[in-house]
């Protein structure tokens, strides 16, 4: 297996064969993540609203930052000079950068592509911002994530056919030229595929991304508007051609029946912001379904947000109590629903490891599936 120094990839479990669910251990220089597992975003070197500490008592392994949004600030060179981004986030835990490729979908309005790459007219002050596969590679090699993305092209939905042909031809490019950057033996640097909703394009991006041999891959192009059915044929098109050697991260994907329908086929790592922007607008993740804990109805509730769980949230607050942060504008009342759903996402992980590990993960899934994945 081609791994760079201080990285291991293990497939512990997997009771159905390749394929089907399965348990992982993924080794970085900064630590292990046991997976199936879930990624908390911290888009401008911070998960919004909580400590780095508090993300290690709540189960969080590893976490998400962005080339695009630390680039332009505060600068890769700045994050390098203060010690890099570990010491920037206060984590020394494993981190994953993306490459951008996301903002040539989100920011669609501000940029425009070439093979030679994406140039931006950045959303802060207007002026443009180049990143090619080389300069993408570079400012993660400067920010000195343990995980690295190839640029790619992130096609929305809909979007013709021929355009999608052209992302993927392009994203293979990239990719390529990204290989042939990145120089950082401390760093492995994964593969992207795209495809949209064409099984045929999908197909050819993985086996194609497969043949320059990663050391991790992700399924991209998914949650920008195809849907929950769309989404899961985006996987059952991509995953099996994938190397089962190499761990496999479905790229933006947090609700619950995405992740369910995606780990059932063999996909490791997901990393989603529904977790904190949920939070910081007053919405809660339950194993009894979602709560609006600014509905009336919680005003003199003592009750926690979740019995049962563990998290400061439900610890030391009652569900009236919180109403009452969010009524009066507090920002405590966002922090600690932020935190409380992060923990949701950890315990939710959890039960899904626990059960492929016991064998049980149809069953398991079937009831996250009836009580938590659906809408109050």
């Amino acid at each position: 297996m081609n791994m760079p120094n201080g990285f291991a990839w293990e497939v512990l479990a997997a009771p159905d064969g390749d394929g089907g669910p399965r348990l992982g251990r993924l080794t970085t220089p900064h630590g292990t993540v046991e997976t199936p597992a879930f990624i908390p975003v911290g888009t401008k070197g911070t998960v919004k609203g909580v400590r780095p500490e508090t993300l290690r008592e709540l189960g969080v392994q590893i976490v998400l930052a962005n080339t695009y949004h630390l680039a332009l600030r505060p600068g890769a060179e700045v994050v390098r000079d203060l010690g890099g981004l570990h010491a920037l986030m206060g984590w020394d835990g494993p981190i994953l950068t993306d490459s951008g490729g996301f903002q040539v979908f989100s920011l669609a309005r501000l940029r425009t592509v070439t093979d030679e790459g994406v140039t931006f007219r950045n959303h802060i002050d207007g002026a443009e911002m180049t990143l090619t596969p080389e300069s993408a590679t570079a400012v993660q090699n400067a920010l000195g994530a343990d995980i690295i993305m190839a640029l790619d092209e992130c096609p929305p939905y809909p979007c013709p056919r021929a355009e999608v042909a052209e992302a993927v031809r392009r994203t293979l490019l990239w990719a390529g030229r990204c290989r042939e950057a990145h120089g950082d033996a401390r760093q492995a640097l994964w593969g992207i595929v795209q495809g949209g909703v064409e099984k045929d394009l999908r197909r050819f991006c993985a086996e194609e991304l497969a043949a320059m041999e990663f050391p991790g891959y992700a399924i991209g192009g998914v949650s920008v508007g195809e849907g929950h059915e769309r989404l899961v044929e985006a996987v059952e098109w991509t995953a099996p051609f994938l190397p089962a050697d190499r761990p496999r991260y479905l790229m933006g994907v947090g609700q619950v029946r995405d992740v369910v329908a995606a780990v059932a086929r063999g996909v490791d790592l997901f990393d989603c912001v529904l977790p904190t922007r949920n939070g910081r607008n007053a919405s809660a993740f339950t194993f009894d379904g979602p709560i609006r804990i600014r509905n009336e109805r919680f005003r003199t509730d003592r009750r926690p947000v979740e019995e049962g769980c563990d998290c400061p949230a439900c610890r030391q607050f009652s569900r009236g109590a919180l109403r009452h942060l969010f009524a009066a504008g507090e920002m405590l009342g966002p922090i600690l629903l932020s935190i409380h759903n992060l923990r949701f996402y950890t315990r939710l992980f959890g039960r899904l490891r626990e059960a492929i590990s016991a064998g049980r993960f149809d069953e398991v899934s079937r009831g996250l599936l009836d009580t938590c994945a659906g809408s109050e």
